[in-house]
């Protein structure tokens, strides 16, 4: 599998895929050669087919997985091994319909002042204030940060592309506190050491992000003791930001632009969950149905 592997790394970078994606494709054939118990080249169409009838009807994965997974392993059958792939006859899952979970303004503001530690409350309040996935949170870098300008720079985001975002300034001003406790020449949000107890070694900086998990359990437990009961995580931030953008009359376009969107069409589904356009859409309909007899 080694050699499969280092050929199909080395056929993600000539076709351009950034390290996550390489590393969630590479993981998935990883998985399907395990679960056949078998040389990557020898595996067959019908070997496929059960191991997505095993992860779909036994595992029940969800359809992100399943798309990653098929994804995956398409490319290592069609571009590695130069098999015909629609002899498999697999295809991805079709779209679920379903509404993100959004948090009103106090909500983010309750749980984010739950989060214990000053380090990941930043983090977290970063994210929500920029509209960021999570993933584009913790990689950002000090030279990211344009003040003269007040935007920032998200670079290789979600498809390899750049953009620029409005920067608040009272974001700025909590980086910029952060920083003075860390340091760090590199990134806004470093992994702190093992065995440090929790303090930045300024002498010695770690040149490595935060976790994405680290991040990820600060806002679940911050989320547990807000007492608020939706089942939000933190990508419900960045929904958070688009809806409440647009309910303070920020254009449709604009917000797609900072979210990083391919078509307006994915950043139009906020139309559907802003409790402004839901009042409006309520008082309109009021007044239809008082001119009916």
């Amino acid at each position: 599998m080694k050699a499969f592997k280092k050929r199909m790394i080395e056929d993600m970078q000539l076709a351009g895929f950034n390290e996550r994606t390489q590393v969630s494709y590479s993981s998935a054939v990883r998985k399907l050669v395990d679960f056949c118990r078998k040389p990557a080249d020898k595996i067959t169409e019908k070997d496929i087919r059960s191991y997505f009838l095993y992860v779909k009807n036994e595992k029940k994965w969800a359809r992100a997985t399943c798309t990653i997974a098929i994804c995956g392993i398409k490319f290592f059958w069609e571009k590695t091994l130069k098999k015909d792939w629609s002899i498999v006859g697999i295809v991805r899952p079709a779209r679920e319909k379903r509404l993100p979970v959004i948090l009103s303004q106090d909500e983010v503001i309750t749980i984010l002042s739950q989060v214990k530690y000053f380090r990941y409350r930043v983090c977290l309040e970063t994210i929500y204030s920029l509209g960021l996935r999570i993933s584009e949170g913790i990689s950002l870098q000090i030279c990211d940060m344009d003040s003269a300008r007040m935007v920032v720079h998200v670079r290789n985001g979600k498809g390899g592309k750049d953009r620029y975002i409005p920067l608040p300034k009272r974001t700025l001003q909590l980086l910029r506190e952060f920083w003075l406790i860390h340091r760090n020449p590199n990134w806004l949000f470093p992994r702190v050491g093992q065995g440090s107890r929790g303090k930045y070694d300024i002498s010695r900086p770690i040149n490595q992000p935060v976790s994405k998990v680290v991040i990820q359990n600060a806002f679940k437990e911050a989320l547990v003791a807000s007492g608020i009961r939706k089942k939000a995580h933190v990508h419900s931030l960045r929904h958070s930001y688009a809806t409440h953008l647009l309910e303070s009359g920020v254009n449709l376009r604009q917000i797609q632009m900072n979210l990083g969107h391919n078509s307006p069409q994915t950043t139009a589904i906020y139309t559907h969950l802003t409790g402004i356009a839901q009042e409006k859409a309520r008082v309109n309909l009021d007044e239809i149905m008082n001119e009916l007899p």
